[in-house]
């Protein structure tokens, strides 16, 4: 990392791959079970279900969250946040610190296991006027 680069990104902490990783797992474990339940209810050929659906699940729980860690970051300077985020289409925040209204830190239970934080910035505005910046240690969100 280049301090001299003022476009270089900040990386989120490394455990929000394992809290997305985490998260994509409970969100397609539905999909595993009732895949489980038709093939055991034999209503489809063998592994006809069930083999795509465990490996579309793999695939989103081991590649999927480390894409969108690499995809993630920010930069914090004197008057201003720029939050990065996107796989395909990237968004690039900027908010000046003159237009925030209110900060939230927000913690779900996963998040709240792994030590980390997502620090919520509250603008003047209507269209973006929460920014989300998800994956930072606990004790970082509070000092920012």
């Amino acid at each position: 990392m280049d301090a001299n680069d003022p476009d270089e990104l900040t990386p989120l902490h490394p455990n929000y791959v394992k809290v997305v990783r985490l998260a994509t797992l409970v969100a397609t474990l539905p999909f595993v079970v009732v895949a489980l339940i038709l093939e055991l209810a034999g209503e489809l050929p063998h592994g006809a279900a069930l083999v795509p659906v465990v490996l579309v699940a793999l695939w989103l729980i081991i590649r999927v969250p480390l894409r969108r860690y690499q995809a993630r970051g920010y930069q914090l300077g004197a008057d201003r946040l720029r939050v990065v985020r996107g796989l395909l289409f990237r968004k690039d925040t900027v908010v000046p610190f003159g237009r925030v209204q209110h900060i939230d830190i927000a913690q779900g239970p996963i998040e709240r296991s792994h030590g980390l934080a997502t620090l919520i910035l509250h603008t003047a505005g209507t269209r973006g006027a929460s920014v989300p910046l998800p994956g930072l240690a606990r004790d970082l969100a509070e000092a920012m």
